[in-house]
């Protein structure tokens, strides 16, 4: 398995966050790079939304389905993708600090195919600098920047 944990001071509301990283088209507003979603049932937050969403990555575009497997506002939303041989599981977790909001993301994946058991391990520095741009971007939104 392999393990990203990153985590950001956000001059913001908790709600203001949470509101951010817990609901795909405000999320959608703070990265650039994602160019599309589209939800794939009527909810749209909270446990049980599914969608699809497409970002730049490189040169490339990359399509992930993902879905909300926890939703506790507006502490903590947890989303997980089964793409390319792996399950992705991202859980941001907030707390308050001050004024300030505490963001603090994990994601694992947990690979269950032979060439993704190959592939995640080479590939982790780059996810790796594609969560703390995200992490910048989300902070940026936020803040209003």
């Amino acid at each position: 398995m392999s393990s990203i944990r990153t985590a950001r001071t956000i001059a913001a509301s908790i709600e203001e966050v949470f509101d951010c990283v817990a609901h795909i088209d405000r999320f959608r507003e703070a990265i650039p790079h994602i160019i599309e979603v589209e939800h794939l049932n009527e909810i749209t937050a909270g446990v049980g939304a599914r969608f699809r969403e497409t970002r730049v990555m490189g040169k490339r575009e990359a399509t992930t389905e993902l879905e909300v497997t926890e939703y506790e506002a507006p502490r903590l939303v947890r989303l997980v993708s089964d793409t390319g041989g792996a399950v992705w599981d991202t859980t941001f977790s907030l707390s308050e600090l001050g004024a300030s909001t505490r963001m603090e993301m994990v994601m694992e994946a947990r690979p269950h195919s032979l060439l993704a058991r190959l592939t995640v391990p080479l590939f982790g520095r780059v996810v790796a600098r594609a969560v703390e741009a995200d992490m910048d971007e989300i902070k940026a939104f936020c803040e209003g920047d």
